[in-house]
Parts: structure tokens; sequence; C-alpha cells
């Protein structure tokens, strides 16, 4: 076997120079210490911040890859809204335990509910989303969903007092909008009516008005698909219109009875 020449041909197979994967580990390690550094009691604030500034440093060496592109400012303007974002997610959590019955205290809910920790990280990373730094914000989220089975995509704009029950098989798209005190369950998923690589700039996923609950396995898909204010989406409902205010929408099953021989 001839090991310098399989080298030779991996190399030459390696077409991605800036793939790095220090990068996916890094953010990941990233993630944890921001969690850690808003919610858990024992976490000496100071010292952690110092962390979440050198770890920022490497995340800026690996992924701005563009010298134009001033990454190493952005972490000033970030740590600043760390305090809102902080603010934000109590909100959600009280969602939680007013919602669910049961949750039967806010320790649970920060520690043990999937579709809050998703939400954490959704609202960490959508900041550096919002800053335009590559890279990173997507990885913080799959690093997530990895984690949870929750997908949601760091540009998605979502309000305060968020609730996702259960978690697994949640899908939120990029350009979806999510207003105030929404809840959806497990295997939501807000998507594109279709697929097309020049769709990249066009809103492509569904706004949620306020006040909406959207109920397991329902499907709602459509950049131009709005759901009215107070409305009620029943489980495994497809949706590709608009649903006007106040509206209850349910999946109607199909029954057939199968026909039975009789037996003397």
């Amino acid at each position: 076997m001839d090991k310098q020449k399989i080298i030779e041909q991996i190399k030459a197979h390696k077409n991605q120079p800036c793939l790095d994967f220090r990068l996916k580990t890094t953010t990941e390690a990233f993630t944890n210490t921001l969690f850690y550094t808003l919610f858990d009691t024992n976490t000496p604030l100071l010292e952690n911040l110092e962390k979440l500034e050198q770890q920022f440093e490497i995340l800026v060496d690996l992924a701005c890859w563009d010298a134009d592109k001033p990454c190493s400012k952005v972490w000033d303007r970030y740590v600043q809204k760390l305090p809102a974002i902080l603010e934000k997610l109590n909100k959600d959590a009280q969602a939680t335990l007013n919602c669910d019955p049961a949750s039967l205290s806010i320790e649970e809910v920060y520690m043990a509910y999937p579709g809050f920790y998703a939400i954490a990280i959704y609202r960490l990373s959508h900041e550096l989303y919002a800053e335009g730094f590559p890279l990173v914000p997507r990885l913080m989220t799959e690093y997530a969903h990895r984690q949870t089975g929750v997908d949601i995509n760091p540009g998605a704009q979502i309000g305060n007092s968020f609730h996702i029950d259960h978690g697994t098989g949640v899908v939120i798209g990029e350009t979806a909008v999510i207003k105030n005190n929404v809840k959806i369950y497990q295997g939501v998923t807000l998507g594109g009516l279709y697929v097309a690589k020049d769709l990249q700039k066009i809103k492509r996923h569904p706004t949620i008005e306020s006040n909406v609950t959207i109920y397991a396995n329902a499907t709602i898909l459509g950049g131009d698909t709005i759901v009215g204010e107070n409305s009620i989406i029943g489980g495994n409902a497809w949706i590709t219109e608009s649903v006007p205010a106040n509206s209850t929408v349910f999946h109607t099953p199909t029954i057939k009875i199968k026909p039975t021989k009789n037996h003397v």
C-alpha cells in the first residue's frame, strides 16, 4: 500500500481550503459557555465574559475570511445585547411554565425543555446573524438542532413569549416571522412553498401573527402566507394560503370502512 500516493490523492480532492472543522467545535464550546453564562447560578460572570471574548476572537480568525469585514468589532456590540436577550428568554421560559401543565417549576423549563433550549440558542445566534457574522450563527442553531430535534434558522424573526412544546421535528425557516405569544407543538413546519436558489433574497416562509397556537404536525408554507392573530391551527393541517384573524383550521380525516365478509 502506497500511503504517500493515497495522501496525495486525498489532498488533490480537498478543494475547500477554508474548511477548518475547528470552527465547528469552537462554535459549540462558545455556545455552551454562552448558555451557562446566562443561566447557571454558579458560573462566575466576569470570568466567563472574558472566556467568551477569547473564544470569539478564535471564531473571528476561523470564520472571517474576508479581510474587508471588521468581524473583530462585532463582539463589543454583541455582548451589550446579552442582557436584553436574557430578558426575552426569561419571558419564553415563563410562557412555557404558563402553557404546559406538565411543567412543575421554572427551573425544570430552563434545564429540561428542549424547546426552550432551542429558542435560547436561536436568540443568541440571531443577533450574530443580524450582524452578518459568517457561518457561526448557523453552526450554533445546528448544534441545538442536533441536541433537540428543533431546527430554527437564525434568520427567522421571533417575538416575545414564544413557546415550543415537546419540540421534536419543529422546522422554522430563515424568513419566517413569528409575532408575540405564539405556541407551537412538535412536528410543526413553517417552510417554503417551493425551493429554488434564485429565491434566496425573497421572503419564502410564512408570517404568524400574535396569540396563535399551532398544534402538532401542522405544515404552513409560503412567504405570502399569513396566519392571522388569535387563530388556532389544528394538528396535521396543511396551509398554503393566508388564514384570517380569529380563525380555527382543522384537518378533516377521510374515514372509509372496509367491507366485511359474512361468515356462516
